[in-house]
């Protein structure tokens, strides 16, 4: 398997005041572990520059602009109780959805078979008109509205594994059945959506998962609800919301995950990319907020989409 991935130093210049979770030390974490002798096999790519216009294929004119006159010239400006920008936060988030978007072009032009974007901020909490919990835009859903413009792409799934529910992505996708959006997430917990419940047009899976939950459960919410509705679905692609807040050592949730269990999910995901989808297969971090819990998750998911 050719497995490439992109990163670039903006991601660290996204700032975020003293003691807040989501911060540089988490992308400085994911480069350590991934600089060893175990990954020399990765195909490294400097993240590019995104058209901004594809902002648009999720988020209206008028939020982005909003967004955009957020950015402070100096300091740290808040969006929200736990969002906030500083003066590179356009640009990292810009070059975030570059990287999502070009790695969306690797798995279709066979440069790659699969991709994981180290990119902050996260994007899975942004909804359609809202920035919020850590995200200024939803990059995934982005990326799947440009496979879809760019590729032909029918049907594009999103799974998302972070232990927040990804509300911002159920938003955008809520009435658009050419996407599914399948989530295991602890429940409750921040953002309070994600129900059984909740399915949209038909299209949105979730399984939440009770505190204090671990692998067991996990797997079974995977192998019971997740994995039958990406085979029902039969997706072109498949992106992954890659949270590992999940694991036992971080401190936002109660939900007691291993890195093994990072590992299993992605082989079921790859699983099925190569029944489905060529393979493709496109991987974008969202949360995860213990440094070893994150860098041991990142290396045995990154690890298996090498492996195959």
């Amino acid at each position: 398997m050719t497995t490439r991935l992109y990163t670039h130093p903006i991601f660290l210049e996204h700032l975020t005041p003293p003691g807040h979770p989501e911060r540089p030390d988490r992308l400085r974490a994911i480069e350590r572990v991934l600089d060893e002798e175990a990954f020399a096999g990765l195909d490294r790519i400097q993240a590019p520059e995104g058209d901004e216009a594809t902002i648009l294929y999720a988020h209206p004119a008028d939020f982005v602009a909003r967004v955009r006159a957020a950015i402070p010239d100096e300091g740290i400006a808040r969006i929200d109780a736990d969002t906030t920008a500083s003066p590179k936060s356009w640009q990292a988030a810009i070059t975030a959805i570059g990287a999502a978007n070009a790695a969306v072009d690797d798995v279709f032009s066979g440069r790659a078979d699969n991709v994981f974007v180290a990119a902050r901020p996260p994007g899975h909490h942004a909804e359609k008109t809202t920035a919020m919990g850590f995200c200024l835009f939803n990059t995934a859903a982005i990326a799947a509205r440009y496979a879809q413009k760019k590729h032909g792409v029918e049907r594009v799934a999103i799974v998302d594994w972070d232990v927040h529910h990804g509300n911002g992505t159920q938003d955008i996708f809520w009435d658009d059945p050419s996407v599914l959006y399948c989530s295991t997430h602890q429940m409750p917990l921040y953002p309070g959506t994600g129900a059984k419940n909740e399915t949209g047009a038909g299209n949105i899976v979730n399984a939440p998962l009770a505190p204090q939950t671990g692998s067991e459960v996990f797997r079974d919410a995977f192998l019971s609800r997740v994995l039958p509705a990406l085979d029902n679905f039969a997706p072109d692609l498949i992106i992954i919301s890659a949270g590992f807040d999940a694991h036992h050592r971080d401190p936002l949730a109660e939900i007691n995950l291993t890195e093994d269990d990072f590992d299993w999910a992605t082989g079921q995901l790859m699983q099925r990319a190569a029944r489905h989808s060529g393979n493709r297969l496109v991987s974008l971090l969202e949360g995860g907020y213990d440094l070893q819990g994150l860098a041991f998750s990142v290396a045995a998911h990154v690890g298996r989409l090498m492996k195959g």
